[in-house]
């Protein structure tokens, strides 16, 4: 059964890797999505004053944060990496999070852009942007961390698209 899109607002979303994260902005209503420059990872701190200014400056009310799930819907131990990363940022920023499958985003980010190989992070970012043209779809609306905290145990939003 598909989700209802959600409510719109000025969103970050992340695509978060090992060595990077791809970043992708919307507009306030939802109508263009942009990707922006990947972020280099560092320790989680440095990491936290860039996303900051990023998030003050776009004035960004929500984070939507990429969960790579397996075939069957089920976290990997990178969805689990990222899934403590972005309750972390979104915990430190005070910002609600949705999560969205990324399952098979970068793939099909270098199809769409001919990024094949890329190491620059511009096939992170690119990923990103289609991780928010997804939610933009289908949403989940974004929620604090806490509420979601609470209902761990049961399956994640992101494992049901």
């Amino acid at each position: 059964m598909p989700r209802s899109a959600p409510r719109p607002c000025s969103v970050l979303a992340l695509d978060v890797g090992r060595r990077r994260i791809g970043l992708a902005g919307c507009d306030p209503l939802g109508i263009s999505v942009t990707p922006l420059a990947a972020l280099q990872r560092s320790d989680f701190a440095s990491d936290l004053v860039t996303l900051q200014s990023l998030i003050t400056g776009r004035a960004v009310q929500a984070l939507v944060v990429g969960l790579p799930l397996d075939a069957a819907g089920e976290p990997t131990p990178q969805a689990l990496h990222c899934r403590r990363y972005g309750e972390r940022l979104a915990r430190q920023l005070e910002l609600p999070v949705a999560w969205v499958n990324e399952h098979s985003s970068s793939w099909a980010a270098a199809e769409r852009h001919g990024l094949h190989g890329d190491r620059s992070g511009a096939l992170d970012s690119a990923a990103a942007a289609l991780l928010l043209e997804q939610w933009l779809q289908e949403g989940p609306e974004p929620q604090p961390v806490q509420l979601q905290t609470i209902a761990a145990g049961q399956k994640s939003d992101a494992a049901s698209s």
